[in-house]
């Protein structure tokens, strides 16, 4: 029975090469036995079809004679020989299939130790916690913090070799860097290209090994890291230190995420820019008007009551509150309450009825 490659591409029969190649990396992808949810039968299929349809000479003896021909040019079940002579290269440039990052060289790397590109080497990020106060929080500070963790050895500055000793050629990889293996699996001869372990793929190994770090280039020791923290941070925001995570020998630094806690306060919250407190005055108080002397971050300041202040107004304060943009700072608000008194005095219930009568 005939098949519908192009169905089983999903692509239409008018489609460009382009097309075809975009939909063969989807579905290969999606399909190769080794990814969960995989399926073999499937994944053959669909190789079966891009070997036809991807071929210009084949496509066009498919569209006059369909499947039937491949008995006699080797691309049917029957010719079907794995990926024999396939060139995967064409696939390891990372380009988008509709939206969707293909590299054959992920499927296949870790099917067989490796891919088939070099990547980056990258130490591992590290995460810390600091606890600040929230006068520290509000104006920003500087701590000085002990890291414990893989850092670039000081003696021979992570190339491994102990100062003043001589380099050879590596004699694993010959000075390659780089060392090329041949595996056989159910679907062909893959070769392979792996990072020579021996001397970290630099090609070259010291005669004498760093007598601190023994060759490795990093040793896990406690280091001081300065950490800038800005004015105004929150409680839970996190600072990024690039580079100052672990390190890893011919290899780009970690990253170290620091964890910022702010201990409340007493008698401040902060909401944006502006610094929010309370403040309790007497009944009389309110309604004369009073100068009453509070305490805030940067120190004592008088602030004016006026005469028949309501009851939760806010009075703000401009230049108190938190420091932001070029020199500028947010405003103090204070929430005026007033205190009642538990008791009268028979003095006081008199003034209180004059004033009654005055109509207050």
């Amino acid at each position: 029975m005939s098949k519908d490659y192009y169905n089983v591409l999903g692509i239409e029969r008018n489609a460009s090469q382009d097309e075809i190649k975009k939909a063969f990396r989807k579905l290969a992808h999606e399909h190769h036995p080794d990814k969960k949810g995989g399926n073999e039968a499937k994944f053959k299929e669909i190789n079966e079809a891009y070997s036809v349809l991807g071929d210009d000479a084949k496509r066009s003896q498919y569209d006059q004679y369909g499947s039937a021909f491949a008995n006699n040019a080797g691309g049917g079940p029957q010719g079907f020989s794995g990926f024999d002579g396939f060139d995967f290269s064409q696939f390891t440039q990372g380009q988008n299939a509709g939206g969707f990052e293909f590299d054959l060289g992920d499927i296949f790397g870790d099917m067989f130790g490796g891919g088939m590109r070099n990547r980056t080497r990258r130490g591992r990020d590290v995460s810390i916690d600091i606890e600040l106060s929230f006068k520290e929080s509000i104006f920003g500070t500087e701590r000085k913090v002990l890291v414990t963790k893989n850092s670039t050895c000081s003696v021979c500055s992570g190339n491994g070799g102990e100062p003043g000793s001589s380099k050879d050629i590596c004699a694993t990889c010959n000075g390659k860097g780089k060392i090329r293996e041949t595996k056989t699996s159910l679907f062909g001869t893959f070769q392979t290209v792996t990072t020579c372990s021996t001397c970290r793929g630099v090609g070259e190994k010291y005669k004498t090994a760093c007598h601190k770090c023994k060759g490795a280039g990093i040793v896990k020791e406690q280091e001081e890291v300065r950490i800038a923290v800005p004015a105004g941070i929150e409680d839970g925001e996190m600072i990024r230190l690039t580079g100052r995570g672990e390190a890893i020998q011919n290899g780009s630094a970690g990253d170290l995420y620091v964890k910022i806690h702010v201990e409340s306060h007493k008698v401040f919250t902060k909401e944006g820019s502006d610094l929010l407190m309370d403040l309790n005055i007497k009944l009389s108080d309110a309604l004369m008007g009073v100068v009453q002397t509070i305490e805030t971050l940067d120190g004592s300041i008088d602030v004016t009551i006026p005469p028949g202040v309501k009851p939760n107004q806010v009075l703000r304060v401009k230049g108190k509150g938190v420091p932001h943009g070029d020199n500028k700072r947010g405003s103090l608000l204070i929430t005026v309450h007033f205190l009642m008194p538990e008791k009268l005095t028979k003095k006081a219930r008199e003034l209180i009825e004059e004033l009654k009568k005055e109509g207050l």
